[in-house]
């Protein structure tokens, strides 16, 4: 008998069902958590439901949601029946809300996705981690562009603002007219920065996600360098801030050097990451 090749082969086991069928990649996508939801749209899927998805849509913003999917209750404490109801066969956590897998494993797999538990940094974790679910979800070309297109806009950004980079720059939350969440090493918006060249103004201590609590009046260490200040602020805040005394004695607010962008996810992935850059170079 003649030599066959091995494609040959294998193509007339699987016809003749000598050979198992390959799983079908998982569809029906559970997200437990915002930065998880995020990577899974970016990757061109519709999660069937996210948790707290107005949520989403104020503080990520963007990829955006598909219109029909469904709110799974907080991220704290995710609706168990209806998820039950909603038969996924996959559900996407992210590391660090406290949430235990096994509660929802007896429901479908579940994948972690670790941005942020310390192994590196955040956005080299976000890129190794959107390549390994987009293999796991037989999507693996569409997780490498997206990585490439990421990296892309960051270089874009850091070519648009080279003749501003020696300008440092902070970047804040504000969730009160007292307190502001300043980010710097250990967060994403660092990394991003360090890849744009561009000099964070906050040298501060932050914790494991990057960030530092602090008052307003602590704002003075930044001096007059640029503020950017992520939306959304809530519209009370937004009014008691503006009659502060205490803001508006800023040295970067006398200086006028104060700027608002539109929402960004800071403990969000490659999305995010680029979302940032983008609108940092749109701003400045």
């Amino acid at each position: 008998m003649r030599n066959l090749s091995r494609r040959a082969v294998l193509a007339g086991l699987a016809a003749a069902g000598a050979m198992p069928a390959r799983a079908a990649a998982p569809s029906r996508i559970a997200c437990l958590e915002w930065t998880s939801a995020e990577l899974v749209v970016s990757l061109g899927l519709e999660p069937i439901a996210v948790s707290d998805t107005k949520g989403y849509r104020d503080w990520v913003a963007a990829p955006p949601l598909p219109a029909g999917t469904i709110d799974l209750g907080s991220r704290g404490e995710p609706n168990l029946e209806l998820l039950a109801e909603l038969k996924p066969d996959l559900i996407v956590g992210a590391y660090g809300y406290g949430l235990d897998a096994a509660t929802f494993a007896r429901f479908a797999p579940v994948w972690n996705v670790p941005f942020y538990d310390g192994t590196g940094t955040p956005y080299a974790q976000a890129e190794s981690e959107a390549l390994r679910l987009a293999r796991h979800l037989g999507r693996t070309d569409i997780g490498e562009r997206f990585a490439i297109a990421a990296a892309a806009t960051i270089a874009a950004a850091k070519e648009k603002l080279a003749a501003r980079a020696a300008e440092p720059l902070a970047v804040v939350s504000m969730f009160d007219d007292r307190h502001v969440r300043i980010y710097g090493r250990g967060g994403l918006f660092q990394d991003v920065l360090d890849r744009m060249g561009v000099a964070n103004a906050w040298t501060g201590e932050t914790n494991s996600w990057g960030f530092s609590t602090t008052g307003i009046e602590q704002l003075v260490a930044v001096g007059e360098a640029r503020l950017i200040s992520l939306d959304p602020i809530p519209p009370h805040v937004a009014i008691r801030i503006a009659r502060s005394s205490l803001w508006a004695n800023l040295p970067c607010v006398r200086a006028g050097k104060v700027t608002t962008i539109p929402p960004v996810w800071p403990f969000g992935g490659l999305a995010a990451a680029a979302r940032f850059a983008g609108l940092l170079a749109e701003a400045v």
